[in-house]
Parts: structure tokens; sequence; C-alpha cells
């Protein structure tokens, strides 16, 4: 009895190692699907903040600054698992670099210049990629600078009086702006007051002791104001005994005279 061979199957063989495809994933696709023979992964990196901070000695060798790195690692053709794994690795051989690279600039600078050493150490490793060359996973450094501690605290009370004296003239600089403001505005006060028939009376409203001020500013005003024509009338007289004439001079004087006459009621009456 001959057995009949099994007729073809009519759903075609998937291929090995390829998904399964589901008419759901022209919409959706997969999360995670394997790269085609022959075309190069994307470029991968990840930022490595390293907690221990590499020790360089600063100027004069007594005191050590505290270098915080950051690397950013790159790889190509690698998944993220695996570049964070061999940087792991690379960690000893990428701070013996930055160690090679920053301690011939940290001893030119002295032991409380950190921010200026931190500027200059990140413009000197701006730009540069270590290894330089090959397939291997390649870093790039910027660092943070931090002194010693012992530099730290003496520091503290040379800070502390300066934020005390920074503070104290910014406060003073706040008064100052609002006592020129209050004068004016008593100023422009006084001078409507002093204008007004009625001052007097509308001293008054503002309380006694406003008042009592006010009544001592009007007597000081006028007070000076016949001295100051006094002055006024000798400096005419004087150009008239020296027969010089009338003048622009001589009858501007003449004129300010007259003015302060009429305002204080100071015109002799014949």
């Amino acid at each position: 009895m001959s057995t009949q061979p099994a007729p073809p199957s009519r759903t075609p063989a998937s291929v090995p190692g390829q998904p399964e495809r589901r008419w759901w994933h022209a919409v959706f696709p997969p999360a995670s699907s394997v790269a085609a023979p022959g075309v190069p992964s994307s470029t991968v990196s990840f930022r490595h903040d390293v907690p221990q901070p590499l020790l360089v000695p600063a100027k004069g060798d007594a005191f050590d600054f505290r270098l915080h790195a950051v690397y950013v690692w790159t790889a190509h053709q690698m998944t993220l698992e695996e570049l964070r794994f061999r940087a792991e690795g690379y960690l000893t051989w990428a701070g013996g670099i930055l160690r090679e690279q920053t301690v011939e600039l940290a001893r030119r600078h002295e032991p409380h210049r950190s921010q200026e050493l931190e500027q200059a150490l990140n413009a000197h490793l701006s730009g540069q990629r270590w290894p330089r060359q090959g397939r291997a996973p390649s870093f790039t450094v910027q660092v943070r600078v931090s002194p010693d501690e012992r530099v730290r605290e003496r520091l503290r009370p040379y800070w502390e009086d300066r934020i005390k004296l920074e503070c104290d003239h910014e406060l003073q600089k706040i008064r100052a702006r609002q006592a020129d403001d209050l004068t004016r505005r008593w100023c422009a006060v006084l001078q409507n007051l002093e204008n007004d028939p009625v001052t007097a009376h509308a001293a008054q409203l503002t309380g006694e002791q406003f008042a009592d001020v006010f009544r001592r500013y009007v007597a000081e005003r006028r007070e000076t104001v016949p001295e100051l024509v006094e002055l006024l009338r000798e400096a005419v007289r004087g150009h008239n005994d020296l027969n010089m004439g009338p003048s622009e001079y001589t009858q501007a004087w003449d004129a300010a005279l007259r003015t302060y006459e009429r305002e204080h009621g100071l015109v002799e009456r014949g």
C-alpha cells in the first residue's frame, strides 16, 4: 500500500532569525527587531557621572583639587548594555588619561582658585576624544573642580564677611533711594502749602507735629529773603556808585531784586 506525499503547505516557511509579522505590525511596529544583514546599527552613547573625585595637586603641592569627572561614552554597532559594561572596565584607564591631561595645568593654580582651574581644564579638554583611533568605545570628558576641604574652611570667614558687607551696602542704597524719594515728595508738599493763601489752616489738617515743622520751615525761608534782598540792593548800589551806567548785568540784578520784593511784600510804599 503506497503512501501519497503530503500536499505542499500553503503557508510560506518563516525565515530563521526573523520575527513573525502580524497584520497589526503595519500600524504598530514591533518594539525590537533584528537589523538586516549588512546594515550597521546606530551610534549609542551614555553619560557617566563618576561619584569618586580625582585628586590632583594644586600649586605648592600642599593642597589638592578635587576633579568631579563626567564622561560621555560613544560606540558604534554595539548595544547600550554592552557599552555600559565595557565603559566600566575602561574607567581606570580613562581616569589615568584625565589625570595625565590635568596635573600640569592644576599645579599652575593656587589652591583657592578652583573656579579658574575649572574653566581652564574644560577649555583644554574640549573637543578631545580618547582613544583617537580604532573601533573601541571612546569618551569625552568635562570636569567640575572643588577646592580641598581645608581650603574651604579657611575661605568660609572671608565669604561670610564679604556677603555681610554686600548686603549692608545694598541695604544702605535702598535706604538712600527711599530717603531721596521721601525728601522730594515732602519738598513738593511744602512748596505747594507755602504758595497757598490758607497755608496755616491747611497745615493744621495734617496734625500738630507737621504744622509746627511747617511753621518753622516758613519762618526760616522768610528770614533768608531779606538777607538776599539786601545783598541785591548793595550790588545795584555798587554799580551805580562806580558810574558804570545801566548794563545787562545791572539790569538783571535789578530785575531779580524787584521780583523778590513783589513776591514777599517788601515793596516800599510812598
